[in-house]
Order: C-alpha cells, then structure tokens, then sequence
C-alpha cells in the first residue's frame, strides 16, 4: 500500500541533518578563498616583478555589476527575513529578484569582457595582469552560476509544501554561498582597481 504525505504529515516530517552540507559549503567557501587569494597573489608578484599593473581603466560596466550583485545580495537578505516572518509571498518575490539580479550580473560581465577586448585588453597578450582580468572574472562569474542553482532551489523550496526547517535550511546555504561570493567580487574588483 502506498502511502502519501498530507501537509501536516509533511510539516511535522523529521528534521533533516544539515551540518555534512553545511560543512561542504564552508568548505567550498575555504577553498575558494584559497584559489582567488593565490590568483591575486600571483598578480602582486607579477606586477612587482614588471613594475606595471595591467594599465587598464576598468570599464563602467564592472561598477555597475557591482551594484547589480549588491542588490541581489540584499534581496536575498530580505527573503530570508520574510521566511523568518512566516511572509512566504514576499519570500518568493524577493528569491525572484535575487535570481534576475544575477543574471544580469552574469550579462554585464559579459558586456565588460567585450570592452575590454574591443580596448586591445586580449586575454591572451604580453601583460599577464591583464590575463588575470579574465581569469578572476571569469571563474567568479562560474561561482555566480553555481549560486543561482543554489538559490533556485530555495526558490523552489518556497513554491512546495515542505517542513519549515527544511525550507529555512535551503534558504541559509543560498546565503551563505551568494553572500560569499557577493563579497567576493567586491574584493576583487577593488583589487584590480587599486592595482591599475
């Protein structure tokens, strides 16, 4: 016989051990850490070594997917305080702003990296620093892909009858992921301005 969860069976179902998921995204936050520390570590030794940055001028564009990234890092914030408010409803609508504030970050870095290219910056050319551009951009724009993956299952989560736990859990391994890589971004686009 078989036997289908009604919603009080759903919502009083047991909790679910988060700490082995959550140790893996912290480690994932560690590991990141390391490698975007070694790339721009890389970039002071080369720049030291060269006596030069990369002599760009940053297009615009990189400011204005900053902004685009800090607003979808406090639309999340707000989803995650109208879940804590039992407000489901703006939960939702502000995981939908988080995700589209993302997807427009992903665009205009895209549109920065065609500036860039259309200034003479190739990735591939003399000055390594201006390689590291791309790299650093490129591989954080892959953690921003992996974000939104994250954050659309805790908008998906939103949209089922799932316990409350659950849901709160979904909802605080996207924040921790995409406020990390929130704060990510914004070290290292003030890295590459500083060392222009």
């Amino acid at each position: 016989m078989v036997h289908t969860l009604n919603k009080e069976d759903m919502n009083s179902a047991a909790p679910i051990d988060t700490k082995p998921k959550k140790f893996v995204i912290w480690l994932f936050v560690v590991s990141s850490t390391i490698m975007f520390g070694g790339w721009t570590s890389y970039y002071i030794v080369f720049a030291a070594s060269k006596g030069k940055g990369h002599g760009l001028v940053l297009p615009d564009i990189f400011m204005y997917s900053t902004a685009a990234l800090i607003g979808s890092s406090i639309c999340l914030f707000l989803a995650s305080r109208a879940l804590r408010n039992g407000q489901i409803q703006k939960q939702r609508l502000f995981l939908w702003f988080t995700i589209a504030l993302g997807l427009a970050f992903g665009y205009l870095q895209v549109e920065a990296w065609s500036s860039l290219y259309q200034s003479g910056a190739a990735m591939v050319n003399n000055n390594a620093a201006i390689s590291v551009i791309y790299v650093v951009s490129g591989f954080h724009l892959l953690h921003i892909f992996a974000g939104l993956c994250i954050v659309l299952n805790a908008l998906i989560g939103a949209y089922k009858e799932l316990p409350i736990e659950t849901r709160k859990y979904r909802m605080e391994i996207a924040s921790i992921f995409w406020h990390f890589i929130d704060i990510l971004w914004i070290y290292l686009y003030v890295f590459l301005l500083l060392n222009s």
